[in-house]
């Protein structure tokens, strides 16, 4: 019989729970404090991502925006935990770094997530067509990863 003194954790009412807790607990301070400054220096292509995707926008799903990525140290321009889903948008300083970046995306894959990299200029120019990819992933890696394995 349970004790009616015991304490016992409850969702918090504004919908973050064990997932978030998993976060914090495996995000150091000092990529907590990265993603932060990130925040504040978001280029337009992020901006206008983020109005896309904020506040469950797009089909329902919560995106979080430069977000530290537990076990590593990368922080993912935009993820969506439930999908295992990292969006990165790539501008043109991402032209001379190609092998760091596949290296990033070998490492976030490595950690059960899937990288979708879209540019700055389809963001601007294609932003429906860069959603719709989006949405289509997500919805794949959620079915995939909610049924039961044979």
């Amino acid at each position: 019989m349970r004790d009616k003194n015991t304490l016992t954790p409850s969702p918090s009412p504004s919908g973050r729970g064990e997932q978030e807790a998993v976060y914090r607990d495996s995000a150091s301070k000092v990529m907590v404090q990265i993603a932060r400054d990130l925040r504040k220096r978001e280029t337009s292509a992020e901006k206008m991502m983020w109005q896309a995707l904020r506040g469950r926008r797009l089909h329902n799903l919560k995106f979080r925006r430069q977000h530290p990525i537990a076990n590593t140290t990368y922080v993912a321009d935009f993820l969506c935990y439930k999908a295992r889903l990292v969006i990165e948008l790539d501008g043109g300083v991402h032209l001379s770094q190609e092998d760091d970046d596949l290296l990033r995306q070998d490492i976030i894959e490595d950690n059960g997530y899937h990288v979708l990299r879209f540019t700055n200029e389809a963001v601007f120019q294609q932003l429906q067509h860069v959603l719709v990819t989006i949405v289509s992933i997500a919805i794949e890696r959620i079915e995939k990863l909610e049924s039961p394995s044979p």
